[in-house]
């Protein structure tokens, strides 16, 4: 029963990752890593046993022990990734908003500057 779960698990998340690539709602370099957890999912779904001799061969006495390291380690890689990306979105978001800055005082300068070019022609043909 678990195992067919673990397949419907991994079937779903597949299918899901998929119509969010089609879709543009996720994009591709998100999607692999999700892919590959999906493809893990499904490996280890269908050969159970894997996990348990993965677990012996690096030490671990419990295979579910196993699957918490590389859990934990997975979250802790998507994290750092997620708070770089973010920092690089902040710099970019940064220097938009000062070219956005300096771009509105020259077009208010130019501005002030035809203001004053045209009173100046209307007080002269006074």
């Amino acid at each position: 029963m678990t195992a067919i779960l673990g397949i419907a698990l991994a079937v779903v998340m597949l299918v899901v990752v998929t119509w969010m690539l089609l879709i543009r709602a996720l994009r591709e370099k998100y999607a692999v890593l999700w892919i590959a957890i999906g493809i893990v999912i499904l490996v280890l779904s269908v050969w159970p046993g894997l996990l348990a001799a993965v677990a012996g061969v690096v030490g671990i006495a419990l295979p579910s022990n196993l699957l918490f390291v590389l859990s934990i380690t997975l979250l802790l890689g998507v994290a750092l990734h997620l708070s770089w990306e973010l920092s690089r979105a902040e710099e970019e978001i940064r220097r938009v908003a000062e070219e956005v800055a300096i771009l509105r005082g020259q077009q208010e300068a130019m501005e002030a500057s035809l203001g004053r070019d045209r009173d100046a022609r209307s007080a002269d043909e006074k």
